[in-house]
């Protein structure tokens, strides 16, 4: 059997090499890093996390968790990974990012069927089947080769940013105390308090910090899904208090009372040294950052050990140009996965490689399609960016709204969406995939 050519090496494409190499198809999977390396990329090992490293909700009241638990079903490598690697935060699945990269780059590495080519592609190969899971930061090369192949499909672009990172020790603890939200599950979180004289004095720079250059930004290109906190700040006073620096359901154990405003600090490595400042995806000149969140009284002594950065996103007009399986309408043997198709995160990703490689696996050995269908998450997902009459197509985290009502009424929310979950679990297990 030829192999199947898989480009570039992030979740999706380790993913779907991954689901091939099982099914006993060789991969050929190509990266361009360490050859070449990207202003969000600092390691050379696959299935980097460039900007947060949580995979947000493991619950199954939520459709991300829904989405976790139907690729743990699927025996996916990521989240097989992340959660050998995680670390606490809460109902969330967060992960130390370079012990979790470090692990699919070994897996993917010494798999018998998976060939690992380092070097960037620049030309669509012209013949056999290929995956094109180069990711929201495909090079200009590779983009082109996209463009010219196919200019119908039009590819759009948004800007999306990262947050900052600081160590344990240089945050000043007497302005701040360990605990989540609502107090669910354990004490995961650093919670930074902010009077409401601190929030506006805070607030009111942040509005008027320096950006770093990004050319051609504009508000309006940014994803709302990874807002710049500069940003939302221009939206008005309150906007970050209703945001990411929300203070519901966090007292501050020296007053009893919920403050003005909490900046939450999530551990990024499984040693606990490392946190990163959660909702502060920035763009801000880099003296500009250590200045401003600086006026924060847990971090007024921070260690930055990165930056936040701000990078172009790329993605298709999927609706039209891909089918559900993630295939290219008139070109079948090509397929896309990951954020370039338009699904948006990490889990998202992740999905798009195992749907896609699934059914190019099931091609390959005459079977007929397994089609997963709309009930579940990853094929909600598929059939969204496949979606013709979608017209104002934008990236999409995974949410309830694009699975099917349950065509009956059940009293609460919670309860409403685990019974959604428990449907899609159902339909999950109904199919026959091998």
């Amino acid at each position: 059997m030829e192999p199947v050519i898989i480009i570039g090496a992030g979740l999706a494409g380790c993913e779907a090499a991954w689901q091939l190499a099982k099914r006993g198809v060789p991969v050929e999977l190509h990266e361009m890093k360490p050859q070449r390396m990207t202003p969000a990329h600092h390691s050379p090992d696959f299935a980097e996390l460039v900007c947060s490293n949580s995979l947000r909700s493991d619950q199954l009241e939520n459709a991300v968790g829904l989405l976790k638990e139907e690729l743990r079903r699927l025996d996916s490598l990521i989240l097989s990974c992340a959660d050998a690697h995680r670390v606490e935060a809460g109902g969330a699945l967060a992960v130390d990012r370079h012990a979790f990269s470090a692990a699919v780059t070994e897996k993917i590495r010494s798999h018998p069927l998976i060939t690992v080519v380092e070097g960037e592609v620049t030309a669509l190969p012209a013949e056999g089947n290929v995956i094109i899971a180069a990711g929201p930061l495909a090079s200009e090369g590779l983009t082109a080769a996209i463009h010219a192949a196919f200019p119908q499909s039009a590819t759009l672009n948004f800007f999306d940013a990262a947050a900052p990172l600081v160590s344990f020790e240089s945050v000043v603890m007497d302005h701040a105390w360990f605990a989540s939200r609502y107090d669910k599950g354990t004490a995961d979180y650093i919670n930074c308090a902010l009077s409401r004289e601190e929030y506006f004095a805070f607030w009111k720079e942040l509005t008027a910090a320096q950006e770093a250059e990004v050319h051609g930004f504009e508000d309006k290109s940014v994803f709302e899904g990874c807002m710049p906190v500069e940003v939302m700040a221009r939206r008005g006073e309150d906007t970050l208090r209703y945001g990411p620096l929300k203070p519901k359901g966090l007292k501050d154990p020296r007053t009893g009372r919920e403050p003005y405003a909490v900046v939450q600090l999530r551990k990024d490595n499984a040693q606990g040294s490392v946190y990163n400042l959660v909702g502060f995806q920035t763009h801000l000149k880099w003296p500009e950052q250590k200045r401003v969140f600086s006026m924060i009284p847990a971090l007024k002594n921070a260690e930055f050990l990165r930056y936040g950065v701000m990078h172009r996103n790329t993605y298709l007009r999927s609706p039209g140009f891909l089918n559900r399986y993630y295939q290219v309408k008139e070109a079948p043997r090509l397929m896309f996965a990951g954020q370039i198709t338009g699904v948006e995160g990490y889990v998202e990703s992740t999905a798009s490689g195992v749907l896609c490689a699934i059914e190019l696996a099931r091609r390959l050995e005459g079977k007929a399609p397994a089609d997963f269908p709309q009930e579940t998450a990853i094929g909600a997902l598929a059939l969204y960016i496949s979606n013709e009459s979608v017209t104002d197509f934008q990236p999409m985290n995974v949410n309830f709204g694009i699975l099917p009502p349950l065509g009956y009424k059940i009293k609460g929310k919670r309860e409403k969406n685990a019974a959604i979950s428990q449907r899609a679990l159902d339909a999950l297990a109904g199919l026959i995939i091998q």
